[in-house]
């Protein structure tokens, strides 16, 4: 059967559960192991789809068209499995689907209380995701001590209850801080923590410890002793320069080794060896190249988490180091891109930012910079080339403007935005794109047909597709019937490229997002003048 593995967090909120869990995923699939991530959200928003990027970052698309949070970005990222919809659930979701059941009669009469008809939805939820998997990690996002995730904890306990503590493990993952004034270590935070879970009916079978560097025997003793823990079972996970790296940092101190001994997998030994020549990658890689995400989310940096991991991947890849320059695209002087080996234009919603985007759009397509353009990236792109180009100047999106006359970006067919939810009026998800011969696009995928993750409800409007076209633009992507516009480029540019959906959703460490890829390997062959862009100029809030 399917071994069950719960992930907590303790004391302060962002210590990196998710990254803990994909990284663990990462270990047991190296074993030889089948593994699958899953994602509790104690949120009451039936979904992330609605919610302000500023607050909680991107919202990550799965191939069936689930929008979900980031952390499935970073479970897929590492364990190179394709989560479905099923792996993440909210408090907003549950409770829906009880009070659904609950107006169908399906309660017959009883009186509906979190335990047990919550509790029971949650842990229908749990356990419909694993598919016969040997194992399955379920982090439960939130803090322990938070209100809103005690259902989920009594969920997962009652799963240990009826599964048994051999089939179910708790890890939880906390904080030890270093007290500056007194250069001290303090494991008092994570004794309260542990302290607390108790009395939730929990008991951490292996404790994580984030910390801001590496931590002595010690502290792990005394960590083992006052919570309880066996020693091979306290694992320290101190910050790291880059991500990939914890796989390899988890494996030195034992993680999978302390899960498979207490879960009785009895797995092969891990094999990492793929993943370390991935890393070797960045040896003796001594050529900078200067990228900026030019958008409007900057007041988290998670906003644009999968734009970013994507673009480290096609650096890994291209031998380059990536130096990320944030340009605020309500706030910024034009002469600044050309400092820049190249720009991308990420997706978002909304009218804000968007005339600064069409003119860094203008002066990359005129000075010739390499541009990348995903989804509103597109759309500003074509009203750029609508604008400047073709003529026609009061060229916009209705999605801007209720009143141009002149929408090349309008909404898709049969679409009705006041009797549809906000979210349930998006094209989600995994559609295919046909590829034009003889095209920049062709040579990036090299094939007929691909197949890319769509989040977005406003197209290239098919009343201007041949204007656009006869004044240069190529419709390089088109969906199989032609009816839409995929991927659109321009001849005579190092690398002008733009799709309507996502690639960044499918990219990998080892097998970067073909667009992000050869947007770097253009971008770096470019000549820019040796004066980097200072500190100041790189946000503008």
């Amino acid at each position: 059967m399917t071994k069950y593995i719960f992930v907590t967090g303790g004391v302060v909120s962002g210590l990196g559960k998710g990254i803990t869990s994909a990284s663990l995923g990462n270990l047991l699939k190296s074993r030889g192991l089948s593994v699958v991530n899953q994602k509790l959200d104690p949120y009451i928003n039936v979904d992330p789809d609605t919610m302000n990027p500023f607050q909680h970052g991107e919202v990550f698309v799965t191939e069936d068209g689930a929008t979900t949070d980031l952390d499935l970005g970073h479970y897929e990222r590492f364990t190179g499995v394709n989560l479905r919809k099923d792996a993440n659930v909210t408090t907003g979701s549950i409770y829906r689907k009880v009070i659904e059941r609950e107006r169908k009669g399906d309660y017959l009469g009883a009186t509906v209380q979190v335990i047990p008809h919550i509790t029971d939805e949650i842990k229908r939820r749990i356990k419909g995701v694993s598919n016969e998997v040997d194992v399955q990690i379920t982090e439960i996002g939130g803090t322990v001590g938070d209100i809103e995730i005690l259902p989920f904890l009594e969920a997962a306990r009652q799963i240990r209850k009826e599964f048994g503590s051999e089939n179910v493990m708790f890890v939880h993952v906390t904080l030890v801080p270093f007290i500056g004034p007194s250069t001290e270590l303090k494991t008092k935070p994570t004794q309260h923590s542990v302290s607390m879970l108790r009395s939730y009916g929990i008991s951490p079978d292996l404790i994580v410890l984030r910390s801001d560097r590496d931590l002595t025997d010690e502290i792990k003793s005394k960590v083992s002793l006052f919570c309880d823990v066996d020693l091979s079972n306290v694992i320290n996970a101190p910050d790291l320069p880059d991500i990939y790296d914890v796989p390899i940092k988890m494996l030195e101190e034992g993680l999978d080794t302390a899960v498979d001994k207490r879960l009785s997998l009895n797995s092969g030994k891990p094999n990492l060896d793929s993943w370390r020549s991935m890393m070797s990658l960045k040896d003796g890689v001594n050529k900078n190249v200067e990228i900026a995400i030019l958008g409007k989310y900057f007041g988290l940096p998670d906003s644009y988490m999968s734009v970013v991991e994507s673009l480290k991947h096609a650096c890994l890849q291209n031998k380059v180091n990536l130096s990320l320059h944030w340009i605020d695209a309500d706030n910024f002087d034009v002469e600044e891109l050309s400092k820049l080996h190249g720009v991308v234009i990420p997706g978002g919603f909304g009218y804000r930012g968007i005339e600064g985007k069409i003119t860094a759009v203008e002066y990359l397509r005129k000075n010739k910079i390499p541009f990348l353009g995903i989804c509103l990236g597109l759309q500003c792109a074509v009203i750029e080339f609508a604008r400047n180009v073709c003529g026609i100047s009061d060229a916009n999106s209705s999605e801007f403007s209720q009143t141009t006359k002149n929408p090349v970006i309008d909404l898709l067919p049969n679409q009705n935005l006041e009797k549809d939810d906000v979210g349930a009026s998006m094209r989600l998800g995994t559609y295919p794109c046909k590829i034009k011969e003889e095209t920049m696009a062709s040579y990036i995928y090299n094939n007929e047909i691909v197949y890319e993750r769509h989040r977005h409800r406003y197209e290239v409007n098919n009343k201007f597709r041949n204007q656009l076209e006869e004044n240069g633009l190529i419709f390089s992507g088109v969906s199989p019937d032609e009816d839409l516009v995929e991927m659109i480029e321009i001849k005579d540019h190092p690398y002008f490229v733009a799709s309507q959906f996502h690639p960044e959703f499918k990219s990998r460490p080892w097998e970067p997002a073909p667009m992000f890829n050869s947007f770097i390997e253009a971008s770096k062959k470019i000549e820019i003048p040796q004066k980097t862009i200072d500190d100041e100029a790189k946000v503008r809030d």
